[in-house]
């Protein structure tokens, strides 16, 4: 099996796994108990809450477990924008932003809040002068990704958070969620950054778990009400083994983190190369300020649901975009956005990359892929 579809999940690490197991398995009390058994649960999570903070180079008290980057980015909108509703109801998100913060976002406009789309350049990147006219004196929150999650282009943070740093009224919240492991840290936690989304089953770690960075002193409304844990901000049981295996992958991202980017940008490089020799293949991704582990491309004529399963015929597994709007048949958003017409953008797949992965597996990519070429010959 070849597994090209990291962007949508990740295979955690054994030594994850192991670590799951053992929590899960010798830690059985409620982290809130008041017994022995809730102390020893309590120091699991303490213990990983600080690795996860100093691997960011943040505090302790500004990393709050969530179950994934859907509930950070719905917390983060939806506990900004009522926080804050008696400053202004204006808020900015780009165009290109993951279903979680879009549709958030719409939400929030059938709410009574004023939400704005902000524009993205023809090659899939936040136009930030455009943002920047956005700006109104009511505007509360921007929102924008770090790694595109459908073609990889790298949002530029490091410039909106220039923009916004004599604006400290709006709040910038950044969705981490593909960027771990794939691009530098500074590149998406400047010190402007107020609060950035996670989930760990992108980098190696177990489903259900993930966490949002808050900056410290930022104020912001609980998403979920009842026991309080999390510092009020998050109610409801921790999960133990789920947290302290999401420390361990974050950890054995970063040991390997430089080599990996440099692992994935070969790999990468080949399959554009490949890719490139065909007159008929369209290539929605880069290479300048692009994550190395993207690739997006098309057949013309070819619908991308057809190229996923051709593929899986051979046991390799890729995907149309993004995994959470691909079952419903819609075209790439983040195309459409970038003026890529309806029929072009349907013909998108994309394969995502992890340093699991191996030169060996691109050749043997490259070959199938010439057999389906020449199979849909006449279908082009």
């Amino acid at each position: 099996m070849i597994y090209f579809d990291n962007s949508a999940t990740t295979q955690p690490y054994p030594d994850v796994l192991k670590t799951y197991q053992e929590v899960a398995s010798k830690i059985v009390g409620n982290p809130s108990s008041l017994h022995q058994l809730g102390t020893q649960s309590m120091r699991i999570l303490k213990a990983s809450r600080r690795q996860i903070a100093e691997l960011l180079g943040k505090a302790e008290d500004e990393i709050i477990f969530t179950s994934g980057g859907t509930e950070g980015d719905n917390w983060v909108l939806k506990g900004l924008a009522f926080e804050k509703s008696c400053y202004g109801r204006h808020i900015i998100v780009s165009h290109i932003e993951h279903p979680a913060v879009k549709e958030t976002a719409k939400w929030l406009a059938e709410q009574g809040f004023e939400v704005d789309f902000a524009p993205v350049s023809q090659s899939g990147f936040v136009d930030v002068e455009a943002l920047s006219r956005l700006i109104k004196d009511e505007t509360i929150l921007v929102s924008v990704m770090a790694v595109n999650n459908e073609i990889g282009s790298i949002q530029p943070i490091a410039e909106i958070s220039q923009l916004l740093e004599n604006k400290p009224t709006i709040s910038f919240h950044v969705d981490a969620v593909q960027a771990i492991g794939k691009i530098a840290p500074e590149a998406y936690l400047t010190d402007r950054v107020d609060f950035a989304t996670f989930s760990g089953h992108k980098f190696h770690a177990v489903r259900g778990v993930g966490f949002v960075y808050k900056k410290a002193g930022k104020k912001i409304a609980p998403l979920l009400h009842g026991g309080g844990q999390e510092s009020r901000f998050r109610s409801g049981t921790e999960n133990a083994a789920g947290i302290a295996a999401m420390a361990k992958a974050l950890r054995l991202i970063f040991d390997k983190e430089e080599k990996a980017r440099k692992e994935l940008l070969t790999m990468k490089k080949a399959l554009l190369a490949g890719l490139s020799n065909y007159n008929d293949v369209t290539i929605f991704s880069g290479l300048e300020n692009f994550a190395p582990h993207i690739l997006t491309f098309g057949i013309k004529d070819v619908r991308g649901e057809i190229l996923v399963h051709a593929f899986e015929e051979h046991d390799i597994y890729i995907s149309t975009t993004s995994a959470c709007s691909s079952k419903a048949g819609k075209p790439a958003g983040t195309l459409i956005a970038m003026g890529i017409s309806q029929k072009l953008s349907q013909t998108a797949v994309r394969v995502s990359l992890d340093e699991t992965n191996d030169m060996g597996q691109i050749e043997q990519f490259l070959t199938i892929f010439q057999h389906i070429y020449n199979k849909t010959k006449k279908v082009r």
